[in-house]
């Protein structure tokens, strides 16, 4: 063997040093890959709703024929001095809510409220939605204060309400809230102006301040004159009719 061929013969040591940094090698690039595929997975946690929500069909609406209501101002209706105050704290995913606007709320305001005799306000208190990243919750009420601006909060009001399927199931997506005022007719460029920028943000979570502060602790919670009636409990037309009456004839 000659001189130069010896010398090409890699000694023991420098192969373990070379095994060593392959080793390294392919241990940061296990590493810097780990990190990547976790940066995927919670990018798709973290998006996965919001994105199915987007690519989601709108489907069908269910569409409303207006309803004519007396005094119709934002989210309230009646005479600001009227004597008596009735105001309800609700959630437009909450199925107790639905049937209270359809069953209950109605005969109020035939009864008390176009007669002059209370006046009514709706306020928001969005919660269901707390836990999940789709917010369909802030969302209704979102788009339903951009219909307010154009003076069809109850029209929007009914259509929600008329469309609801359950929480946080995709009901009140964006691209359905969109299509709901649609089928209303607003003008949509002034709605989406509004929807998009979450323009009453601050005034939706004033009423969920308040409502905590009244004693609000599910939905639909009905104040008569600043009182609760039935805490708890979904209350009827009898029960609110009874403290309206109480209410009036103690004045």
């Amino acid at each position: 063997m000659t001189k130069k061929q010896r010398t090409s013969i890699p000694s023991k040591r420098q192969i373990i040093r070379e095994q060593r940094l392959k080793r390294q090698k392919q241990q940061r690039l296990l590493a810097i890959l780990g990190v990547a595929i976790g940066a995927v997975v919670i990018a798709g946690l973290m998006i996965g709703p919001s994105l199915r929500a987007a690519l989601a069909p709108v489907g069908e609406i269910k569409t409303i024929t207006p309803v004519e209501r007396p005094q119709a101002d934002g989210t309230a209706l009646g005479d600001a001095d009227a004597p008596v105050l009735v105001e309800v704290w609700e959630d437009f995913q909450c199925p107790a809510c639905t049937g209270y606007s359809q069953q209950v709320e109605s005969l109020v305001v035939q009864n008390y409220v176009a007669t002059g005799k209370a006046r009514y306000v709706y306020h928001h208190y969005p919660f269901l939605d707390d836990r999940v990243a789709t917010k369909e919750s802030d969302q209704s009420a979102n788009a339903s204060m951009c219909a307010a601006e154009q003076g069809r909060f109850w029209d929007y009001h009914d259509i929600v309400f008329a469309n609801w399927d359950g929480e946080n199931r995709g009901a009140y997506s964006d691209k359905r809230l969109v299509a709901f005022a649609e089928s209303i007719g607003l003008n949509m460029q002034e709605f989406k102006a509004c929807f998009d920028v979450n323009r009453y943000k601050d005034q939706i979570e004033k009423d969920f301040a308040d409502g905590q502060q009244a004693g609000v602790k599910g939905t639909p919670s009905v104040f008569v004159n600043g009182t609760i009636i039935k805490p708890g409990f979904v209350p009827s037309y009898a029960d609110i009719a009874a403290a309206i009456d109480a209410a009036l004839a103690s004045q």
